[in-house]
C-alpha cells in the first residue's frame, strides 16, 4: 500500500530539502563570480545519508526495518562547507563553467525527486477513486 508517510515518501522528501539547499548554494557561488575573496560553497548530503541507512540495516533487528530506516532518514543532516580552494588570483574560488553543470545537474535531481513523488501521489489518489 501507498502511504504519504512511508520511509520512501519522507526519503524523497528529505532528499528534496537537501537538492534546494544545494541549489541555493550554487546559485550563491554564481552570482558571487565576481566577489573578491568569495569562498565557494558546496553542500554534502549523499555520503552521510548511505552511512545511516546500511547502519539502520545493520540495526533493525528487534525494532524492525520501518522504524530503524525512518529513524535514520530523521537522523541525516547536511553541511554546507567552503573549501580552502583558490581558483583564481583575486582569492575567488568560483569556477561558473563547473558551478553551472552542477545547477544543471541538481535540477535534473529536482526534477527527478519531483517526479517521483507526483507518481507515487497520483498512485495513492487511483487506488482512493477507482
Amino acid at each position: 500500500m501507498i502511504s504519504l508517510t512511508n520511509n520512501s515518501m519522507r526519503m524523497m522528501e528529505r532528499s528534496m530539502d537537501f537538492l534546494w539547499t544545494k541549489q541555493a548554494a550554487i546559485l550563491d557561488n554564481i552570482s558571487n563570480a565576481e566577489t573578491p575573496n568569495y569562498k565557494v560553497k558546496t553542500v554534502t548530503f549523499e555520503e552521510s545519508f548511505q552511512q545511516a541507512i546500511e547502519a539502520a540495516d545493520r540495526d533493525r533487528q528487534g525494532s524492525g526495518v520501518q522504524p530503524a530506516m525512518r529513524k535514520a532518514i530523521e537522523s541525516v543532516s547536511w553541511d554546507v562547507m567552503e573549501p580552502e580552494e583558490v581558483v583564481r588570483m583575486d582569492d575567488n574560488g568560483v569556477n561558473v563553467t563547473e558551478q553551472s553543470m552542477e545547477a544543471v545537474r541538481n535540477a535534473y535531481q529536482l526534477q527527478y525527486v519531483y517526479q517521483s513523488i507526483s507518481s507515487d501521489i497520483n498512485a495513492l489518489r487511483t487506488a482512493i477513486n477507482g
